[in-house]
């Protein structure tokens, strides 16, 4: 019998862990189509333990109020996987003129999640907002090194969403919902809020156990 307490693992099927390429020039000479990242993705139910492939990239997103960056210092289990924007903008300060310092904590943090990526580690991305854009830049680099992507959504109360931020996250939810998420090229999804949020414990990625 399984063993009902047992570690969430997630597994990845070999037709869902890059999607397949359009790349290639068009007769015209317009530029190159771009990779078709989609999958089919697995929406996850909550769990005190979740199990990930080694060599993931993993999106923790919420508002900013959800604070998806102490989230990944509290539950996951490798330290030096957690990246954040947050985190090169602290190391920037005082470094780089403020006019230039978000484009380059972007830059810094993408090289960081590819030097990671490249070496088969464990990538998880703090983001404390709702662009699509980014979401898809980050994706495009595990896909162009073959990693599963994986997506959690933090929820918060409404009253703590920013004006700003609902348009984006009202359509996050929506897609999620509505099974969409594999389009942006996510393996699996997983919604957590309320009383699920202190149930999750720890995030792990490591290979399921072998049956003996």
């Amino acid at each position: 019998m399984s063993d009902p307490n047992a570690p969430r693992s997630v597994k990845i099927g070999s037709d869902e862990r890059t999607g397949w390429s359009s790349e290639r020039p068009r007769r015209d000479g317009a530029p190159p189509r771009p990779v078709d990242v989609s999958v089919r993705a697995t929406t996850l139910r909550p769990s005190d333990r979740l199990r990930y492939s080694p060599g993931s990239l993993l999106l923790i997103v919420g508002a900013a109020a959800s604070e998806p960056d102490r989230f990944a210092d509290r539950v996951v289990e490798e330290r030096g996987a957690v990246l954040s924007l947050a985190r090169v903008h602290a190391l920037l300060a005082g470094r780089v003129d403020a006019e230039e310092i978000e484009a380059r904590s972007q830059e810094l943090l993408e090289a960081a999640i590819l030097k990671r990526l490249k070496a088969g580690q464990s990538v998880v991305v703090a983001i404390p907002r709702f662009d699509a854009s980014e979401r898809d830049r980050l994706v495009r680099l595990a896909h162009s090194q073959r990693r599963p992507r994986h997506l959690i959504l933090i929820e918060t109360s409404r009253d703590d969403v920013l004006d700003e931020e609902r348009p984006g996250l009202d359509e996050l939810r929506r897609a999620l919902d509505a099974g969409e998420l594999g389009r942006e090229g996510f393996q699996t999804v997983l919604r957590l809020g309320g009383a699920s949020l202190n149930e999750l414990k720890r995030i792990v990625f490591q290979r399921p156990p072998r049956d003996d």
